[in-house]
Protein backbone atom coordinates (compact mmCIF):
# COMPACT_ATOMS: atom_id res chain seq x y z
CA UNK A 1 0.00 0.00 0.00
CA UNK A 2 1.14 3.52 -1.34
CA UNK A 3 1.64 6.15 1.46
CA UNK A 4 1.17 9.98 1.35
CA UNK A 5 2.45 12.49 3.24
CA UNK A 6 -0.71 14.81 5.13
CA UNK A 7 0.02 17.81 4.12
CA UNK A 8 2.69 19.67 5.82
CA UNK A 9 2.76 17.24 8.62
CA UNK A 10 5.06 14.31 9.57
CA UNK A 11 2.34 11.82 9.04
CA UNK A 12 2.17 9.45 6.70
CA UNK A 13 -0.73 8.01 5.57
CA UNK A 14 -2.24 4.92 3.29
CA UNK A 15 -3.47 5.92 0.06
CA UNK A 16 -7.06 4.05 1.42
CA UNK A 17 -8.38 5.02 4.98
CA UNK A 18 -10.73 2.72 6.28
CA UNK A 19 -14.53 5.00 7.00
CA UNK A 20 -15.97 3.11 10.39
CA UNK A 21 -19.63 5.26 9.92
CA UNK A 22 -21.62 2.33 9.31
CA UNK A 23 -19.95 0.20 12.93
CA UNK A 24 -22.88 0.44 15.80
CA UNK A 25 -26.09 0.22 13.54
CA UNK A 26 -25.26 -1.59 10.27
CA UNK A 27 -22.50 -3.58 11.07
CA UNK A 28 -22.04 -5.02 14.61
CA UNK A 29 -18.73 -4.58 16.72
CA UNK A 30 -17.23 -8.19 15.77
CA UNK A 31 -17.56 -7.36 12.10
CA UNK A 32 -16.24 -3.49 12.39
CA UNK A 33 -13.21 -5.52 14.49
CA UNK A 34 -12.69 -7.98 11.42
CA UNK A 35 -12.96 -4.92 8.76
CA UNK A 36 -10.42 -2.94 10.55
CA UNK A 37 -7.92 -6.41 10.60
CA UNK A 38 -8.17 -6.94 7.28
CA UNK A 39 -7.62 -4.06 6.15
CA UNK A 40 -4.47 -3.30 7.83
CA UNK A 41 -3.12 -6.88 7.11
CA UNK A 42 -3.20 -5.19 3.45
CA UNK A 43 -1.21 -2.22 4.80
CA UNK A 44 -3.75 0.14 5.60
CA UNK A 45 -2.81 2.51 8.40
CA UNK A 46 -5.22 5.13 8.83
CA UNK A 47 -9.14 5.03 10.38
CA UNK A 48 -11.77 7.57 10.14
CA UNK A 49 -13.73 8.20 12.66
CA UNK A 50 -16.16 10.78 14.37
CA UNK A 51 -17.80 11.63 17.33
CA UNK A 52 -21.34 12.03 15.39
CA UNK A 53 -21.01 8.22 14.28
CA UNK A 54 -22.55 5.95 13.51
CA UNK A 55 -25.17 6.90 10.99
CA UNK A 56 -27.75 8.03 10.69
CA UNK A 57 -27.03 9.79 13.95
CA UNK A 58 -28.86 9.08 17.16
CA UNK A 59 -28.37 9.34 20.82
CA UNK A 60 -28.45 5.72 21.95
CA UNK A 61 -25.30 4.47 18.99
CA UNK A 62 -23.42 7.93 19.02
CA UNK A 63 -20.25 7.30 19.76
CA UNK A 64 -20.86 3.71 18.75
CA UNK A 65 -17.70 3.85 16.07
CA UNK A 66 -15.34 5.20 18.35
CA UNK A 67 -15.83 2.85 21.27
CA UNK A 68 -15.38 -0.28 18.80
CA UNK A 69 -11.90 1.69 17.77
CA UNK A 70 -10.77 2.00 20.79
CA UNK A 71 -11.32 -1.54 21.73
CA UNK A 72 -9.60 -2.86 18.63
CA UNK A 73 -6.21 -0.79 19.39
CA UNK A 74 -6.59 -1.66 22.91
CA UNK A 75 -7.01 -5.91 21.82
CA UNK A 76 -4.54 -5.64 19.31
CA UNK A 77 -1.60 -2.86 21.21
CA UNK A 78 -1.01 -1.48 18.23
CA UNK A 79 -2.19 2.47 18.97
CA UNK A 80 1.58 3.90 17.68
CA UNK A 81 1.09 1.85 14.37
CA UNK A 82 -2.35 3.10 13.65
CA UNK A 83 -3.29 6.71 12.46
CA UNK A 84 -6.64 8.05 14.02
CA UNK A 85 -8.79 10.92 12.39
CA UNK A 86 -11.79 11.60 14.68
CA UNK A 87 -14.16 15.02 14.08
CA UNK A 88 -16.30 17.55 16.28
CA UNK A 89 -19.74 17.84 15.37
CA UNK A 90 -20.43 21.95 13.85
CA UNK A 91 -23.40 23.38 14.25
CA UNK A 92 -26.19 21.28 15.17
CA UNK A 93 -29.63 21.27 17.24
CA UNK A 94 -29.15 17.84 18.22
CA UNK A 95 -28.62 17.87 21.78
CA UNK A 96 -27.12 14.53 22.77
CA UNK A 97 -23.61 15.50 21.83
CA UNK A 98 -23.28 18.08 24.63
CA UNK A 99 -25.78 16.64 27.29
CA UNK A 100 -29.01 18.11 26.65
CA UNK A 101 -27.77 21.57 24.44
CA UNK A 102 -27.18 22.12 21.14
CA UNK A 103 -23.58 22.62 19.37
CA UNK A 104 -21.09 25.01 18.09
CA UNK A 105 -17.69 25.22 17.47
CA UNK A 106 -17.10 27.35 20.52
CA UNK A 107 -13.84 26.47 23.20
CA UNK A 108 -16.47 24.30 26.03
CA UNK A 109 -18.23 22.49 23.26
CA UNK A 110 -14.68 21.47 21.30
CA UNK A 111 -13.20 20.41 25.04
CA UNK A 112 -16.55 18.86 26.18
CA UNK A 113 -15.94 16.51 22.87
CA UNK A 114 -12.32 16.03 22.45
CA UNK A 115 -12.74 14.37 26.02
CA UNK A 116 -15.53 12.32 25.03
CA UNK A 117 -13.59 11.39 22.24
CA UNK A 118 -10.38 10.64 23.71
CA UNK A 119 -12.01 8.54 26.70
CA UNK A 120 -13.87 6.07 23.72
CA UNK A 121 -10.78 5.91 21.78
CA UNK A 122 -9.02 4.68 24.84
CA UNK A 123 -5.98 7.08 23.53
CA UNK A 124 -4.71 10.27 25.03
CA UNK A 125 -4.32 11.72 21.04
CA UNK A 126 -5.93 11.74 18.01
CA UNK A 127 -3.57 12.49 14.84
CA UNK A 128 -5.75 14.07 12.82
CA UNK A 129 -8.97 16.15 14.64
CA UNK A 130 -11.50 17.58 11.78
CA UNK A 131 -14.49 19.98 12.02
CA UNK A 132 -17.32 17.58 10.57
CA UNK A 133 -18.79 20.73 9.68
CA UNK A 134 -19.10 24.50 8.96
CA UNK A 135 -21.05 26.26 11.38
CA UNK A 136 -21.70 28.74 8.64
CA UNK A 137 -24.85 28.37 6.81
CA UNK A 138 -23.68 26.77 3.67
CA UNK A 139 -24.93 23.82 1.48
CA UNK A 140 -23.85 20.57 2.83
CA UNK A 141 -20.40 19.51 1.37
CA UNK A 142 -19.86 23.57 0.71
CA UNK A 143 -19.60 22.86 -2.97
CA UNK A 144 -22.88 23.50 -4.73
CA UNK A 145 -23.18 24.14 -8.40
CA UNK A 146 -25.28 27.51 -8.20
CA UNK A 147 -24.90 30.45 -6.35
CA UNK A 148 -28.59 30.46 -5.84
CA UNK A 149 -27.91 27.03 -3.00
CA UNK A 150 -25.62 29.44 -0.68
CA UNK A 151 -27.81 30.66 2.07
CA UNK A 152 -28.60 34.17 1.50
CA UNK A 153 -28.32 35.23 5.52
CA UNK A 154 -25.64 34.59 8.52
CA UNK A 155 -25.91 33.33 11.82
CA UNK A 156 -25.99 36.25 14.49
CA UNK A 157 -23.58 34.62 16.91
CA UNK A 158 -21.52 32.56 14.10
CA UNK A 159 -18.38 31.74 15.79
CA UNK A 160 -15.30 33.26 14.04
CA UNK A 161 -12.59 31.03 12.82
CA UNK A 162 -10.15 32.30 15.17
CA UNK A 163 -12.00 31.70 17.66
CA UNK A 164 -12.16 27.91 16.93
CA UNK A 165 -8.38 28.00 15.79
CA UNK A 166 -7.65 29.29 19.15
CA UNK A 167 -9.33 26.34 20.71
CA UNK A 168 -7.88 24.18 18.44
CA UNK A 169 -4.18 25.22 19.18
CA UNK A 170 -4.68 24.61 23.27
CA UNK A 171 -5.29 20.95 22.24
CA UNK A 172 -2.24 20.62 20.44
CA UNK A 173 -0.07 22.69 22.57
CA UNK A 174 -1.81 20.07 25.74
CA UNK A 175 -0.88 17.00 23.25
CA UNK A 176 -4.26 15.67 22.45
CA UNK A 177 -4.30 15.64 18.91
CA UNK A 178 -1.63 16.56 16.73
CA UNK A 179 -2.98 18.39 13.78
CA UNK A 180 -6.47 19.46 12.56
CA UNK A 181 -8.42 19.26 9.44
CA UNK A 182 -11.31 20.67 8.18
CA UNK A 183 -14.64 18.64 6.32
CA UNK A 184 -16.98 19.55 3.84
CA UNK A 185 -15.97 23.10 3.41
CA UNK A 186 -15.31 25.76 0.84
CA UNK A 187 -13.06 27.27 -1.03
CA UNK A 188 -13.26 30.16 1.16
CA UNK A 189 -12.66 28.61 4.16
CA UNK A 190 -9.95 26.45 3.92
CA UNK A 191 -8.35 30.08 3.03
CA UNK A 192 -9.37 31.56 5.82
CA UNK A 193 -8.53 29.07 7.94
CA UNK A 194 -5.10 29.25 6.47
CA UNK A 195 -4.82 32.82 6.76
CA UNK A 196 -5.51 32.97 10.21
CA UNK A 197 -2.63 30.29 11.00
CA UNK A 198 -0.88 32.56 8.92
CA UNK A 199 -1.02 35.24 11.13
CA UNK A 200 -0.27 33.52 13.57
CA UNK A 201 -3.70 32.40 15.37
CA UNK A 202 -3.74 28.28 16.25
CA UNK A 203 -2.09 25.29 13.74
CA UNK A 204 -2.08 24.85 9.72
CA UNK A 205 -5.13 23.22 8.79
CA UNK A 206 -3.46 19.81 7.59
CA UNK A 207 -6.55 18.24 5.44
CA UNK A 208 -9.98 18.63 4.35
CA UNK A 209 -12.62 15.81 3.85
CA UNK A 210 -14.72 16.38 1.13
CA UNK A 211 -17.06 14.09 -1.16
CA UNK A 212 -15.46 13.36 -4.61
CA UNK A 213 -16.43 10.78 -6.98
CA UNK A 214 -17.49 10.01 -10.32
CA UNK A 215 -20.76 12.17 -10.01
CA UNK A 216 -19.34 15.13 -7.88
CA UNK A 217 -16.45 16.31 -9.40
CA UNK A 218 -16.37 20.19 -7.65
CA UNK A 219 -13.38 19.58 -5.83
CA UNK A 220 -11.48 20.10 -9.13
CA UNK A 221 -13.07 23.33 -9.80
CA UNK A 222 -11.54 25.82 -6.95
CA UNK A 223 -10.53 23.46 -4.08
CA UNK A 224 -8.19 21.45 -5.60
CA UNK A 225 -6.34 24.81 -6.35
CA UNK A 226 -6.54 25.59 -2.99
CA UNK A 227 -5.27 22.74 -1.63
CA UNK A 228 -2.85 21.74 -4.04
CA UNK A 229 -0.79 25.45 -3.25
CA UNK A 230 -1.81 25.58 0.19
CA UNK A 231 -0.67 22.30 0.59
CA UNK A 232 -4.05 21.39 2.19
CA UNK A 233 -4.10 17.38 1.65
CA UNK A 234 -7.76 15.92 0.25
CA UNK A 235 -9.61 12.70 2.51
CA UNK A 236 -12.14 11.59 -0.52
CA UNK A 237 -15.31 10.69 1.36
CA UNK A 238 -18.19 9.24 -0.49
CA UNK A 239 -15.54 7.14 -3.15
CA UNK A 240 -18.51 4.92 -4.44
CA UNK A 241 -21.49 7.63 -4.02
CA UNK A 242 -22.83 6.07 -1.24
CA UNK A 243 -23.04 2.73 -3.05
CA UNK A 244 -24.79 4.12 -5.72
CA UNK A 245 -22.22 4.25 -8.46
CA UNK A 246 -21.90 0.49 -7.94
CA UNK A 247 -25.13 0.20 -9.77
CA UNK A 248 -27.09 -1.35 -7.06
CA UNK A 249 -29.97 0.94 -6.98
CA UNK A 250 -30.64 1.05 -10.61
CA UNK A 251 -34.08 1.44 -11.57
CA UNK A 252 -34.83 2.19 -8.46
CA UNK A 253 -33.91 -0.91 -6.76
CA UNK A 254 -33.58 -1.44 -2.86
CA UNK A 255 -31.57 -4.34 -2.11
CA UNK A 256 -32.20 -5.90 1.11
CA UNK A 257 -29.73 -4.13 3.81
CA UNK A 258 -28.07 -1.37 1.85
CA UNK A 259 -27.89 1.99 3.23
CA UNK A 260 -31.06 3.37 1.10
CA UNK A 261 -33.08 0.85 2.13
CA UNK A 262 -32.95 1.00 5.42
CA UNK A 263 -32.17 4.35 6.03
CA UNK A 264 -33.61 6.42 2.98
CA UNK A 265 -30.55 8.71 3.16
CA UNK A 266 -29.84 8.98 -0.22
CA UNK A 267 -31.19 11.81 -1.93
CA UNK A 268 -27.92 13.46 -2.80
CA UNK A 269 -27.41 10.95 -5.19
CA UNK A 270 -31.27 10.77 -6.39
CA UNK A 271 -31.04 14.38 -8.13
CA UNK A 272 -31.93 14.67 -11.56
CA UNK A 273 -30.17 13.67 -13.84
CA UNK A 274 -28.24 11.62 -11.35
CA UNK A 275 -29.42 8.39 -12.41
CA UNK A 276 -28.61 8.45 -16.19
CA UNK A 277 -24.74 9.60 -14.88
CA UNK A 278 -24.49 6.78 -13.04
CA UNK A 279 -25.71 4.61 -15.48
CA UNK A 280 -23.11 5.92 -18.04
CA UNK A 281 -20.34 5.28 -15.39
CA UNK A 282 -21.37 1.56 -15.03
CA UNK A 283 -21.42 1.21 -18.46
CA UNK A 284 -18.10 2.34 -18.72
CA UNK A 285 -16.65 0.27 -16.05
CA UNK A 286 -17.53 -2.55 -18.14
CA UNK A 287 -16.43 -1.56 -20.92
CA UNK A 288 -13.24 -1.64 -19.62
CA UNK A 289 -13.70 -5.48 -17.59
CA UNK A 290 -14.34 -4.20 -14.18
CA UNK A 291 -17.11 -4.24 -11.93
CA UNK A 292 -18.65 -0.79 -11.26
CA UNK A 293 -17.33 -0.45 -7.50
CA UNK A 294 -13.44 -1.13 -8.62
CA UNK A 295 -14.02 1.31 -11.53
CA UNK A 296 -15.19 3.89 -9.49
CA UNK A 297 -12.75 3.47 -6.36
CA UNK A 298 -9.68 3.06 -8.49
CA UNK A 299 -10.99 6.82 -10.22
CA UNK A 300 -10.77 8.41 -7.15
CA UNK A 301 -7.42 6.79 -5.80
CA UNK A 302 -5.90 7.88 -9.37
CA UNK A 303 -6.07 11.58 -9.08
CA UNK A 304 -3.03 13.75 -7.68
CA UNK A 305 -4.93 15.82 -5.96
CA UNK A 306 -6.37 12.98 -3.62
CA UNK A 307 -3.82 12.28 -0.39
CA UNK A 308 -6.17 9.13 0.45
CA UNK A 309 -9.46 7.91 -0.48
CA UNK A 310 -11.94 6.81 2.76
CA UNK A 311 -13.62 3.43 2.46
CA UNK A 312 -16.86 2.40 3.67
CA UNK A 313 -17.95 -1.48 3.48
CA UNK A 314 -20.96 -3.55 5.15
CA UNK A 315 -19.26 -6.61 3.75
CA UNK A 316 -16.06 -7.99 4.07
CA UNK A 317 -16.85 -8.44 0.19
CA UNK A 318 -17.13 -4.93 -0.05
CA UNK A 319 -13.94 -4.05 1.98
CA UNK A 320 -12.10 -6.75 -0.54
CA UNK A 321 -12.82 -4.70 -3.74
CA UNK A 322 -12.36 -1.62 -1.76
CA UNK A 323 -8.92 -2.60 -1.31
CA UNK A 324 -8.23 -3.96 -4.57
CA UNK A 325 -8.98 -0.87 -6.43
CA UNK A 326 -4.98 0.08 -5.25
CA UNK A 327 -3.98 -2.50 -7.39
CA UNK A 328 -5.55 -1.37 -10.64
CA UNK A 329 -3.60 0.10 -13.25
CA UNK A 330 -5.31 3.32 -14.45
CA UNK A 331 -4.64 4.16 -17.69
CA UNK A 332 -4.78 7.48 -19.97
CA UNK A 333 -7.70 5.69 -21.90
CA UNK A 334 -9.69 4.93 -18.96
CA UNK A 335 -9.33 8.90 -17.64
CA UNK A 336 -10.26 10.10 -20.98
CA UNK A 337 -13.28 8.12 -20.92
CA UNK A 338 -14.11 9.00 -17.68
CA UNK A 339 -13.68 12.45 -18.69
CA UNK A 340 -15.98 12.29 -21.85
CA UNK A 341 -18.58 11.64 -19.86
CA UNK A 342 -17.97 14.05 -17.34
CA UNK A 343 -17.99 17.06 -20.03
CA UNK A 344 -21.29 15.76 -21.04
CA UNK A 345 -22.94 14.62 -17.79
CA UNK A 346 -21.35 17.46 -15.50
CA UNK A 347 -21.64 17.06 -11.31
CA UNK A 348 -25.16 15.75 -10.57
CA UNK A 349 -24.84 14.59 -7.64
CA UNK A 350 -22.63 18.22 -5.31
Amino acid sequence: MDMRRLGRTDLSVSRICLGTMTWGQQNTEAEGLAQMDLAFSRGVNFLDTAELYSIPPKAETQGSTERIVGNWMKARGNRDRVIVASKVVGRTQMEWFRGGRPSKLVRADIFDAIDKSLQRLQTDYIDLYQLHFPERKVMWGSNPTRYGKWPADRYDDETPIEETLGALDELVKAGKIRHFGVSNESSWGVMRFVAEADKGIGPRVASIQNAYNLVNRTFEVNLAEVCEREDVALLAYSPLGQGYLTGKYANGARPEGARSTLFNRGQRYETPNAAEAIADYCALAQDFGMEPALFAAAFVLNQDFVASSIIGATTMAHLETALAAADVAWTKEMQDAVDAVHQRVGNPCP
